[in-house]
């Protein structure tokens, strides 16, 4: 008999409590970096990238931090 200790979460718990863990932590970075940029958003562009950090975590997190956080500066620096 394979007699297992159900106190002990089996591997692949493991892993995909590591990910949600990832997921929810970029998705925080995300809406923090979102929230300091937003003085140099229009409101409806930082509504929309709020929705979209929110409703496609992974996506929509390393989509801000690759476009969207150059997009704030350049806006920032043609308004000088």
């Amino acid at each position: 008999m394979d007699e297992q200790n159900p106190l002990i979460p089996a591997g692949f718990d493991i892993a995909w409590s590591v990910v949600a863990v990832a997921v929810i932590a970029l998705t925080i970075v995300a809406l923090i970096s979102l929230a300091r940029s937003a003085q140099r958003l229009t409101s409806l562009q930082a509504l929309i990238w709020v929705l979209v950090v929110l409703f496609v975590p992974v996506l929509g997190s390393i989509s801000w931090m690759a476009v969207g956080r150059r997009t704030a500066s350049l806006v920032i620096s043609d308004q000088s």
